[in-house]
């Protein structure tokens, strides 16, 4: 806890300093902190559809303050004149003096002033752009939904002190142009790879999974046109079972027509009525326009294509936020989010899609269910608030976002048994995993290892934003909490966390969940550590996993454990399965025992699985931390560690991106260079020789085991030899 407390408090300053400072040179729109992505969020997760069906999501929908007070107190040196641009009905003062009307510019003197923006906006989230000289619009604006503001019978205006203030929201929409309400993501045209008449419908073929809008070229006549979408052949051609599906009626003369919504599909099977007629099918591919930082490659070519694939559908899942996939749900899913969080430190690197899936997920007070419903999906939210930290160094997130951490946990603390455990109650969806048969009954093990770490998260951001008693309240809580998973889950028998606690008595049921999380939780010895990769991870008789959700921890567990070789083997088996298929994007659950058009039956519905999901690409993850070895060590890569591991590949080279720059790490069983743009950094490497570097010196810190100090913008040649 010691260390946590450490890691959070270093480069604290700087990180502040600079993000402020960021922060407040950007002239844009500026709207309630987390209005926006909630409003987003919802404009993105309504538009799922179930063959031709509204399908809504399961959970509480929360909206934007339609009604939000904007300002700000500025000194001029000279007088200014400012534009004002608003989405929303609006009224403008200037030192507490209302303007006529709707004023699209006002003229401020010389000296000290108030400028005051009221919006009110039900439709879209109430936003302003402001710009004059020394006069803009940036986060450093003060907003509250409620400003308490009365008049007595005098005319005397109340005292508002008990209103609460917060800093602006923003994102990119730098000019007055570009409108919140408005925003859309790019698109490309994209060709199809084949077109094949089968039956009375037209088969279409793009090559691979994608994403994005359907256009037929030279669209005439009057009457019917039907599309199919399939993830695969099979689906596209079973016209009864496929999951998506348009119809739409037509009478044009000739011209291009695209339909409406953006689908997952690599078949389109489109039939028309005799009508009508086109000449050709393209695509309008949707995007986020997000730029790949890191990198990896090495000797070996089923990983590499396993890493291009894991990239691709990495991006087609990351939309507006990070969704799940991109044909059924194409929702926000805590759990499923959390990983892509862990993906994009090591790809794309871009905080923006992390808060805004963060603030979406959250949504408003009062809280009246866990996020999605789901417990563990509660619990995995208070994690990525301390990874963002730890990834970014953005300490001014951290902070505005303490009071909805605080709420949250309230909510959770009030759902705990009369043990102090968490136990799913009526409306709880305790979820863990897809897998047959998982008893979801009592005090399941893995959900107070979750929640543990939550609040030890808690505690670590109530340090940070000086809440003291807060603080040490949350770090007894999160003692408490792991005291309970040892006294009462951890069996000397089983050497291992027994699965549940049912009705007063823990069962003799062992899972892989709890226990490869405390691997890397750092929550066991390195005798416990050790007992659970015989006793679990490595015993064929526990049953085994089958969702990439869950492999992703279950590896990242065992390359903690130093078992990369064992990794590499298993990646090449359960993803290089996949491509082994034809999969061209990797999939929610992947089953080695089935076959055929089994493969793509999930949920009682024969096409029911998504073939891109988000979770399907943690390879991205492990080998970027794992393989090149690379982690923050505290916030913003101020100092981190480089540790790599081969994990039976002959050469690996590849970047991992930080918010200064990328780490370039190059290793061979001979060679290894090393090159940072950032904070001190320490190279821990295993050699059966003492390893030599001109640039630096290596001390020993074990049996075979060595370690360099790196500075930042120097490069490091080393040879050593590989175990």
């Amino acid at each position: 806890m010691r260390r946590m407390n450490c890691l959070l408090r270093i480069a604290c300053f700087i990180c502040s300093a600079l993000c402020l400072g960021n922060n407040l040179s950007a002239q844009t729109w500026i709207w309630y902190p987390g209005d926006y992505e909630i409003w987003l969020s919802n404009e993105m997760q309504n538009r799922r559809t179930e063959r031709g069906t509204f399908f809504p999501v399961f959970w509480k929908i929360d909206n934007h303050y339609p009604l939000v007070d904007f300002h700000k107190v500025f000194d001029v040196s000279a007088d200014e004149e400012v534009e004002i641009y608003v989405e929303g009905q609006y009224n403008v003062k200037l030192d507490g003096k209302a303007f006529e009307g709707y004023p699209q510019k006002i003229f401020v003197p010389a000296g000290r002033h108030k400028i005051n923006i009221k919006v009110f906006n039900q439709k879209s989230v109430p936003a302003i752009f402001v710009r004059g000289k020394t006069i803009k619009s940036d986060s450093s604006w003060l907003l509250t939904y409620e400003d308490k503001e009365w008049i007595d019978e005098t005319g005397k205006t109340s005292d508002i002190s008990t209103t609460k203030w917060v800093n602006a929201g923003y994102w990119n929409f730098n000019t007055p142009e570009q409108l919140p309400s408005q925003f859309k993501l790019p698109v490309r045209p994209q060709d199809a790879v084949s077109m094949t008449a089968v039956g009375a419908g037209t088969l279409v073929d793009f090559g691979k999974e994608t994403f994005g809008f359907i256009k037929l070229h030279k669209l005439k006549g009057k009457g019917k046109i039907t599309v199919y979408y399939g993830e695969s052949r099979e689906e596209a051609l079973d016209t009864a079972h496929t999951e998506t599906f348009d119809k739409v009626y037509i009478d044009q003369k000739e011209g291009d027509f695209v339909f409406e919504l953006s689908k997952a599909f690599r078949y389109v099977n489109i039939f028309t009525d005799p009508d009508v007629h086109f000449e050709k099918v393209s695509m309008l591919y949707e995007y986020a326009d997000l730029e790949d930082k890191g990198s990896f490659r090495c000797n070996d070519e089923e990983i590499n294509q396993i890493y291009e694939v894991a990239k691709y559908t990495f991006h087609l899942s990351t939309r507006e936020f990070f969704i799940d996939g991109i044909k059924r749900d194409r929702w926000i899913w805590s759990g499923d989010a959390y990983q892509s969080y862990l993906m994009n430190y090591y790809l794309t690197n871009d905080n923006e899609t992390v808060k805004r899936t963060i603030l979406a997920l959250r949504g408003k007070d009062p809280i009246t269910s866990h996020i999605n419903t789901i417990m563990d999906y509660t619990l995995y939210w208070f994690l990525s608030i301390y990874d963002y930290y730890l990834y970014s160094g953005d300490v001014s997130f951290v902070r505005n976002n303490y009071d909805r951490m605080k709420s949250l946990m309230h909510f959770v603390l009030g759902r705990r048994n009369k043990d102090g455990l968490l136990e799913g109650l009526p409306g709880d969806w305790v979820f863990i995993d897809w897998a047959e048969g998982l008893s979801k009954e009592g005090a399941v093990s893995f959900e107070q290892l979750l929640f543990a770490r939550s609040l030890e998260t808690m505690a670590l951001v109530a340090d940070i934003v000086g809440q003291q008693e807060d603080a040490q309240q949350y770090a007894k809580l999160a003692g408490d909490v792991r005291n309970k998973l040892f006294d009462i889950y951890w069996s000397q028998q089983k050497k291992a966390f027994v699965h549940s606690f049912v009705k007063g008595s823990p069962t003799h049921h062992v899972t892989r969940y709890a226990n490869m999380f405390a691997i890397f939780f750092d929550y066991l010895s390195d005798e416990q550590k050790s007992f659970v990769k015989d006793s679990v991870l490595l015993n064929k008789r526990v049953p085994p996993i089958t969702t990439p959700y869950m492999r992703f921890y279950e590896l990242e567990a065992l390359c903690a454990l130093g078992e990369q070789s064992y990794v590499t083997q298993e990646m090449k088996s359960y993803w290089g399965g996949m491509l082994k298929l034809g999969a061209t994007s990797f999939w929610e659950e992947y089953n080695p025992q089935k076959s055929g058009a089994d493969h793509y039956a999930m949920y009682g519905r024969k096409y029911g699985k998504s073939l891109c999901h988000a979770w399907g690409a943690s390879p991205l993850y492990l080998l970027g931390k794992y393989y090149l070895g690379v982690k923050p060590t505290s916030p913003g890569y101020a100092t981190y560690t480089i540790e790599p591991a081969l994990g039976g590949l002959k050469w690996m080279e590849g970047k991992v991106p930080t918010p200064n720059g990328n780490i370039e790490v190059y290793c061979s069983t001979t060679k290894l260079q090393v090159l940072s743009p950032v904070g001190i950094g320490k190279l821990i490497l295993k050699s059966k020789i003492p390893p030599k570097c001109k640039d630096g010196i290596f001390v020993k810190r074990g049996d075979n085991l060595y370690e360099l100090k790196i500075e930042s913008n120097k490069r490091y040649q080393i040879t050593y030899q590989a175990f």
